[in-house]
């Protein structure tokens, strides 16, 4: 079948949904499928990824928020590719005005709602968590749920990569909700890449000795991610005991953050590394990854760290939580830097070298994308059969 994939959030130079899109690309034909994802671009041209893998970029405009990123400025174009493209099966995977243009394209082929994002968390819960209940927030939002549920009964399915934001989503009043959680890549993270050495020189240059413990914090300087709580959590825990940070990213707020790190000599912030094996190594070589965002709708990084071989810590609520729960590791409260502390404090407690020796052991149980992609094309196999039936 031919899987068209409309997905206003791919850039060359993306994160999360680029390393998704691409192991699609892949994924799809080694199934027997046709991929093609439509993006917009900086102009109109064609992208081959193999015999039956390509992107279709239309030209868009650049989007104002995030220059990295366009969008598509209408609902028409959308129609014109999709009448041209003729697909078996189509995909949104934005919760916006792509799934709104997907929705109403006039085609018979089944559609399906891929929630790579997650507003709600993202924003609402952010920006008004600290005054007012969740219930209350999603009371005032209630024109968003009126959103999902009206894109919920145009569509036929609706994929969400984590438990937590499937239960969320089904007590908004969606029903189409399924969960199906995201994944790795195979065979880029692994204990095996664990380094002694690399660990005791980052301590070093926290001024530690290799006694104390190492935390890894990898994503994004942006309000979501929290970094300035986790830089909390790691102090009031480095009260009691010996704790090293490393934070490993960029993004519009690294200057916020580097002046909330302070003089702190335990805190060593990084640049984004873009060399896969060196990020593994790393990943390998801590004793924990500690995470502040509960609007993951996933948590890619938190999956890479546990098929490294890493215990998590992890807010109580998104992506991440799913994941530390799963691994055996920590949650806390989330945006609370004492709670925070505290779970470190616990995980030392329960033993670093015992629960990074489980972690270790339950690293090649780590969900792929391909076990991913599999479960997936089985639930559009299954709707397009019934479609062609119908028909």
């Amino acid at each position: 079948m031919r899987i068209v994939d409309v997905c206003a959030f791919y850039a060359p130079r993306g994160g999360g949904v680029k390393t998704y899109v691409d192991r699609k690309l892949a994924a799809g034909p080694a199934h027997g499928h046709e991929i093609v994802v439509v993006a917009p671009g900086d102009e109109d041209r064609t992208e081959i990824r193999g015999p039956h893998a390509r992107i279709e970029y239309l030209a868009a405009p650049r989007f104002p928020f995030d220059r990295a990123y366009r969008y598509f400025p209408d609902q028409e174009m959308i129609h014109a590719a999709l009448d041209r493209l003729r697909p078996d099966m189509v995909e949104a995977s934005s919760p916006w005005r792509t799934a709104e243009a997907v929705a109403s394209w006039r085609g018979s082929a089944p559609r399906a709602l891929m929630m790579h994002a997650d507003p709600l968390a993202a924003y609402a819960y952010r920006w008004f968590g600290q005054v007012a209940s969740r219930e209350a927030i999603d009371r005032g939002f209630d024109w968003f749920w009126r959103h999902l549920r009206r894109l919920d009964a145009r569509y036929d399915l609706v994929v969400s990569p984590s438990r937590s934001l499937a239960e969320r989503l089904a007590e908004g009043g969606l029903q189409q909700v399924v969960t199906n959680p995201l994944g790795i890549t195979p065979g880029e993270f692994s204990p095996m890449r664990r380094d002694p050495a690399l660990r005791a020189r980052l301590l070093e240059r926290c001024g530690l000795g290799p006694d104390a413990t190492l935390l890894l914090g990898i994503g994004r300087h942006a309000p979501e991610k929290r970094w300035p709580m986790v830089v909390d959590a790691c102090m009031a825990a480095g009260y009691e005991r010996p704790v090293g940070l490393v934070l490993v990213g960029d993004g519009r707020e690294r200057a916020k953050v580097v002046r909330h790190v302070g003089e702190n000599p335990h805190v060593l912030m990084l640049a984004p590394i873009t060399d896969r094996p060196a990020l593994a190594g790393l990943m390998a070589s801590a004793d924990a990854l500690i995470h502040g965002c509960e609007a993951e709708t996933f948590c890619l990084v938190a999956a890479e760290a546990r098929a490294s071989g890493l215990p998590l810590i992890a807010p109580d609520r998104g992506g991440a939580s799913d994941q530390a729960r799963d691994s055996g590791g920590e949650v806390y409260r989330s945006a609370d830097a004492g709670s925070a502390a505290q779970a470190i404090l616990r995980f030392l407690d329960r033993g670093v070298e015992r629960l990074g020796a489980e972690a270790r052991a339950r690293a090649s149980a780590t969900r792929t994308l391909d076990a991913h992609f599999a479960d997936l094309f089985v639930r559009y196999e299954s709707l397009v059969s019934a479609a062609r039936r119908a028909a």
